[in-house]
């Protein structure tokens, strides 16, 4: 089992992986390894995890120019592919049409022996991928009709197809599983553990989305779309700054109406309800797996006042951060 990626101009193989023909590893281990991209493919990263039936692969790569890449496989995989941020689109003979993802987007695709050109666009690409043995997907996949019979036959005939034609918003809920995801730092037989378990759950979510609303898309404008996200960006990644609404609003050329509905529509809650349960999170994180204190944490978290952190966290946990962990 073999998967090459390639620059057919300068005929320079950038990645080349052979995986065990049990697809991956089956004695319970982990495998790692990370790819740094350097120019003229780009400035970041390229993370893979895979064990037995699992392959997670991950990248955060920041782009000057369009990058034109060529791919080939010689195996069959499902894959539950998120585009975090960027655009990409691939070209096979193996597929009837061109299959193209642009941010905040997800689905899953059924690849049989792919061959063919990949082009990614940036500035900033950030992409998840989960990889899964056909014969173990099909054992999540529902048994209605629809979508979920169409794709279990495309799987039996090995023809390559995407479960839903029109691909699907990512959703606050996988946004926090596919975080949790790329920062798991546990190790060993625990990690490959912790790891099976959000994959089911994504994989959950996803098959949930399809049934439930297979076509979900948001009102907004594509403009005001990327604002939303945006903020969601922004306060994933200043969990300790102090904003109004107003103010994130205008960070990112809205207003503050447009932020409250567009939030409320492609996340399903409010702005401060999202920013509070990251810091919980976070918290939580932290009390189970660092040595920090209270005041520490509160602090980290955007609280002044340990004591109103404590409160906050109980009114989310029903218990209090004291109580949790070693302290």
């Amino acid at each position: 089992m073999t998967l090459r990626l390639y620059d057919e101009n300068i005929g320079e193989i950038l990645i080349e992986r052979s995986y065990p023909s049990t697809y991956y590893v089956n004695d319970g281990d982990i495998q790692e390894c990370v790819t740094r991209l350097i120019p003229p493919y780009g400035d970041g990263f390229y993370h893979e995890i895979c064990f037995e039936n699992v392959h997670i692969s991950f990248g955060n790569i920041s782009l000057a120019d369009k990058l034109q890449l060529y791919f080939e496989s010689d195996f069959d995989t499902v894959e539950m592919h998120f585009a975090l941020k960027g655009k990409s689109r691939a070209i096979s003979g193996n597929f009837e049409k061109t299959v193209q993802f642009d941010s905040y987007q997800h689905n899953i695709i059924y690849a049989h022996h792919m061959q063919g050109k990949m082009e990614f666009y940036g500035p900033d690409l950030h992409i998840l991928e989960i990889n899964l043995a056909p014969a173990f997907f099909k054992k999540f996949l529902p048994e209605q009709s629809g979508l979920f019979e169409t794709f279990r036959n495309a799987i039996e005939k090995q023809r390559s197809s995407l479960i839903n034609p029109e691909h699907n918003l990512i959703s606050l809920e996988m946004y926090q599983i596919l975080n949790d995801i790329m920062h798991c730092d546990r190790k060993g037989i625990f990690k490959r553990i912790y790891l099976e378990a959000k994959v089911s759950e994504l994989l959950l979510l996803q098959l949930e989305q399809l049934f439930c609303d297979p076509a979900s898309k948001s009102s907004l404008p594509k403009k005001d779309e990327e604002k939303i996200y945006a903020v969601r960006d922004y306060i994933a990644n200043n969990m300790d700054a102090n904003c109004s609404l107003t103010e994130l609003a205008h960070q990112v050329g809205t207003n503050e109406f447009t932020l409250k509905k567009g939030f409320k529509e492609l996340f399903g809650t409010t702005v401060f309800g999202f920013w509070n349960d990251i810091k919980m999170e976070h918290a939580k994180k932290m009390l189970l797996d660092s040595n920090m204190n209270i005041s520490e944490i509160s602090d980290i978290i955007g609280y002044k006042n340990p004591r109103h952190f404590s409160a906050a966290f109980k009114r989310k946990y029903n218990v209090l951060p004291s109580k949790v962990g070693n302290r």
